[in-house]
């Protein structure tokens, strides 16, 4: 098929990219390029509670979106509980027993409602539902509720029919997604989303067929998880979701062939290796990168991929901005100079979207980051992205002298921990040479541990290429340039 010449307006970005987040994606357009993978599978499993955890960005909404359509779709009947919904269920969360109690009654009353709407009954205020009668039981609760409103001269749509099979063979797919919005890392937030899952837990066991999939941000399972003692009885039930560089590139591949309206076989895609499939990317991209140093006439996703974390929206972050770029220089396709002029704000995006994420953790994070500056003297400014162990730990130390770093539960963050918050938040990037002259690079997706302060694992750090530009925005050249 015949490449035809892409104009870059918002609607052909969107529709190629796609939206920053999955709930703003079409999703017509969001079910032909999403990439499934073990975590789907995972997550549609029909077990009685499933917890999705990854990263803010990773794509934990695009995943329940589709997971949802194909439930639909399946004839099963599923809800979904956004922070909206739970606007009313208690405000303070002091205490573990109250605040289970609190998400139990509040989230019968939501699914109910939501069921009685789905089946046709939109005048639910001439009737009170009580989420305390019939102990919790959710069917029960639904029949009693059925009969006041048709009593009131409600009458259900044809999916009433529905209701009988529920118990015995449909059942009741509850999806919670982002809940932990605006979360904050102290006693009130930990007891809340604790209390959350404990609750989900006991629901799922008073209800046959009631099954509960809720996503959470790492950072706030991690917190949750080390703080409540108890909470070791939750990891059975969790799926971590993360997506390998080369699942992203596939991802990006496929948007562009689906715009394009090509066939391809998705299985060969993952299999083969990039250098085999960059051709897909032509009529988008231009073919190499004319940069500086070690990335001058490379092959542009391998630029591109260097200046993303493990996350599907950076890449949609990155694309959109550079196509941006393209349309406002009368370009059909995106080249080096187009990426090379939105970096700054790229990267600039990609530390305000990691202070959001992380500032409940570490109150102090902008410093932190910022702090990261390379020294003017000394190394080369470029230079200083990189350091050893023992020159990270050096530079962490005199950053903190100039004020302490403390973590929102009230530790002080000394440099070995500061290391392993920059490495978890995808700032660091673990590193090693190779024999063969290349350069070995670690996420903290991939091994979480190599930034144990117990084993030194023989890894210098780098900071991500992502972030570089936004800390040190004068000597864009010379970061290019010394680019190992």
């Amino acid at each position: 098929m015949q490449s035809l010449e892409i104009k870059f307006t918002d609607q052909n970005i969107r529709k190629i990219f796609g939206a920053y987040d999955g709930e703003g994606e079409n999703i017509t357009r969001l079910s032909q390029y999403y990439l499934k993978t073990d975590s789907y599978d995972s997550i549609k499993a029909h077990l009685p509670v499933r917890i999705l955890v990854g990263s803010k960005g990773v794509g934990k909404s695009a995943l329940f979106r589709i997971a949802i359509k194909e439930g639909i779709e399946e004839g099963k009947l599923c809800i979904l509980i956004k922070p909206d919904d739970i606007a009313e269920i208690g405000i303070k969360h002091e205490s573990l027993l109250i605040s289970i109690r609190q998400w139990k009654h509040g989230l019968i009353k939501i699914i109910v409602e939501k069921i009685l709407l789905e089946l046709g009954f939109f005048e639910l205020e001439s009737i009170n539902i009580d989420p305390i009668k019939f102990g919790g039981k959710i069917l029960r609760l639904l029949e009693d509720c059925i009969k006041k409103l048709e009593k009131n001269g409600q009458k259900a749509n044809e999916k009433s029919e529905c209701i009988a099979k529920i118990s015995e063979e449909m059942p009741i797919e509850v999806y919670l997604d982002d809940l932990d919005r605006g979360w904050q890392n102290r006693k009130e937030g930990l007891t809340m989303i604790s209390a959350l899952i404990n609750s989900i837990r006991d629901m799922a066991t008073a209800n046959d067929g009631l099954v509960f999939k809720l996503a959470l941000r790492t950072d706030v399972y991690n917190a949750v998880r080390t703080a409540d003692e108890s909470s070791d009885k939750f990891d059975g039930l969790v799926i971590n979701y993360r997506y390998k560089l080369h699942a992203i590139y596939v991802l990006l591949i496929k948007r562009i062939l689906t715009f394009k309206g090509e066939k391809f076989d998705e299985n060969e895609l993952l299999a083969l290796p990039q250098k085999e499939t960059a051709h897909y990317l032509s009529g988008v991209f231009a073919e190499k990168f004319e940069g500086k140093g070690v990335w001058e006439h490379k092959p542009m996703h391998n630029v591109l991929f260097s200046l993303i974390r493990n996350r599907p929206r950076d890449l949609i972050k990155l694309c959109t901005m550079a196509a941006q770029e393209a349309y406002r220089n009368n370009s059909s396709l995106i080249n080096s100079k187009h990426i090379e002029s939105i970096l700054p704000e790229y990267s600039k995006s990609i530390i305000t979207d990691t202070i959001a994420e992380y500032k409940s953790e570490l109150p102090s994070i902008d410093r932190l980051i910022y702090g990261m500056k390379p020294n003017k003297q000394g190394k080369t400014s470029s230079e200083s992205f990189y350091f050893t162990t023992i020159e990270l730990r050096e530079k962490l130390f005199k950053l903190s002298q100039q004020g302490e770093f403390r973590f929102a539960s009230n530790i002080p963050g000394k440099p070995q921990d500061l290391i392993s918050f920059l490495f978890k938040i995808g700032f660091l990037t673990a590193t090693k040479s190779l024999d063969n002259g290349n350069v070995l690079r670690i996420s903290y997706e991939e091994a979480s541990h190599l930034s144990s302060s117990y084993m030194d694992f023989g890894f210098d750090w780098e900071v991500h290429m992502g972030y570089r530009w936004a800390i040190q925005p004068e000597t864009l050249d010379d970061i290019w340039k010394k680019i190992q």
